[in-house]
């Protein structure tokens, strides 16, 4: 039995590297600095190391030729989830590149809210070690951060040190839409965060009006969903005077149609501030199950994030056209290539084609996988890189095991090199 500290995780999105992990045999604990995000992602535990063609178990080279075979005629095969490290994500690329793929990342559907803001208007976004250093006031727009990344607060808010905040227990924390879900968001000296709950269905009109009052308009109503007008306008003038204010919010959470008009708009609004002598800067939440790394991969390997099809011969990108779950419904794609090497509770897209799995060891399937290939977890079982959610610094991640499953990568050049050996042949 070992007991490995400073461990980082590829599972919170925030770049946590302070765990201490008790690895005995296959079994991992962790036994400092765990949260609900990290600790039961870790300590999942290893049920088959053995890959499957139609439920019977074969070496990795059998089913890398099967899953070949499955792959060689397609006309529009998916390449599904991309959840997986900086090299797994390399090799995916690769394959599709082959075989003339559609590559999806699973939470692109609630990153579009983010690209499509990004690429129309543009934005002014932070990073973590911004937050740590300079952040005064935090404005949290609907979502629960705390039950996102349960210990943000304590690495970013009420961190004992802070290059340019003298007192950190003096931030301001104020959730809109959204309530927090626990106590993290509670400063040292027991002040609580400040609350303005409404619907999700209502953020919109609430921050367009908050942008407004940012912005010196007049609003003739004395409330907007429930929130009076009056507490709109103090957060209005706290972040006009505010030295250095973070607007935080999860694109996933916002569970509404043209989400991304109410990003654009909290964008267009700290660029508002911005012009007012004083600063102020988004961070989008991200980074879980390799979303970030995927996007990052994808964005410095073709020039564009994920949905992206290389079926012409040359990467193409569709937001919309290139959806993963919508060309299977449709009957467009003929075979779906599904990467997640984090969780092994996720559950596939509801399909009827040929189906490839490379996935986590102990997955579980309401239908099983023509291929399932178990992988090793980057930063359990073999050593990785994965981008965290401000996607500026990418994770060193650490081999805690030696559990013999191959890395996402070592499955996938498998299957490209049994492509290649059947076009030679």
């Amino acid at each position: 039995m070992t007991e490995i500290t400073e461990v980082p995780s590829p599972f919170c999105g925030i770049g946590t590297d302070d765990l201490t992990v008790q690895v005995d045999g296959l079994a991992l604990k962790v036994t400092a600095n765990g949260c609900a995000v990290n600790t039961p992602a870790f300590e999942q535990a290893i049920t088959d190391t053995s890959p499957r063609v139609e439920g019977k178990e074969v070496s990795l080279e059998v089913a890398a030729k099967k899953a070949a075979a499955l792959l060689k005629d397609t006309k529009l095969p998916v390449i599904g989830g991309c959840a997986t490290d900086v090299n797994g994500m390399r090799a995916l690329l690769a394959l599709a590149d082959r075989v003339g793929a559609v590559i999806d990342n699973m939470n692109f559907g609630f990153a579009r809210n983010n690209f499509l803001t990004l690429q129309d208007s543009g934005w002014i976004n932070t990073t973590l070690a911004e937050v740590k250093n300079r952040c005064d006031l935090l404005l949290v727009v609907g979502t629960d951060l705390e039950a996102f990344a349960p210990r943000f607060f304590e690495r970013y808010i009420w961190n004992k040190e802070a290059m340019f905040v003298d007192d950190t227990a003096s931030r301001q924390v104020i959730y809109l839409g959204k309530a927090p879900s626990g106590s993290a968001s509670t400063s040292p000296n027991g002040r609580a965060a400040k609350v303005l709950t409404c619907a999700d269905a209502d953020l919109p009109e609430v921050i367009a009006v908050l942008r407004a009052l940012v912005k010196g308009n007049v609003i003739q109503a004395e409330a907007v969903a429930g929130i009076a007008i009056a507490d709109l306008q103090a957060i209005a003038e706290q972040l006009k005077v505010a030295r250095y204010s973070v607007v935080t919010w999860a694109a996933g959470a916002l569970a509404f149609r043209q989400a991304e008009l109410t990003v654009q708009t909290l964008s267009e609004m700290i660029k508002d501030i911005n012009d007012m002598n004083t600063r102020c800067s988004g961070l989008p939440l991200g980074g879980k199950e390799g979303d970030q790394t995927a996007n990052q991969v994808c964005g410095w390997t073709t020039g564009f994030p994920a949905r992206t099809r290389f079926s012409r011969g040359y990467p193409e990108y569709d937001p919309f056209l290139n959806d993963a779950n919508a060309l299977i419904a449709n009957g467009e794609a003929d075979a779906l290539v599904w990467v997640q090497a984090f969780n092994a509770k996720a559950v596939l897209p509801t399909n009827h084609v040929p189906t490839i799995v490379i996935g986590r060891a102990g997955m579980t399937f309401a239908k099983e996988p023509d291929v399932f290939i178990p992988v090793g977890t980057p930063g359990i079982d073999h050593a990785g890189h994965a981008y965290r959610m401000d996607n500026v610094v990418a994770i060193r991640l650490k081999k805690l095991r030696d559990s013999g499953l191959p890395s996402t990568a070592d499955a996938l050049h498998a299957i490209e090199n049994a492509l290649r050996e059947m076009t030679v042949c």
